[in-house]
């Protein structure tokens, strides 16, 4: 079954951001190079995108489904707009699409 599994969010200031939510909430992060964290619970996960070629506008909800290129068919048959063909990162792969409404989403698929 999908799932809401991360959330990721552009910053301009990893370092910065890390530490506010470190201070706050007690998150803990994992660097992925300079530009990249997150959070690794296993549960609903933050993402903290510094890299200004590759952020979003806006927060980006990640949804967890088992068959990436199934749902990337159900996305496109539902009427969503695919806005990133399906990529690989560090964990897995992932597509952008915005919904009938306007919002952008990504779906992701975890590695094996």
């Amino acid at each position: 079954m999908a799932r809401f599994n991360y959330l990721e969010l552009p910053v301009k200031d990893v370092g910065g951001s890390k530490a506010f939510y470190a201070s706050a909430f007690g998150f803990a992060f994992t660097d992925f190079g300079g530009d990249y964290a997150s959070t690794l619970t296993g549960d609903t996960d933050i993402g903290l995108n510094g890299d200004p070629a590759e952020s979003t506008a806006h927060m980006l909800p990640v949804i967890e489904v088992g068959d990436l290129e199934a749902c990337e068919a159900r996305v496109r048959a539902a009427g969503g707009e695919i806005t990133r063909a399906i990529f690989g990162f560090p964990g897995g792969r992932r597509f952008h699409f915005r919904d009938v409404a306007g919002h952008e989403l990504a779906a992701m698929q975890a590695d094996a």
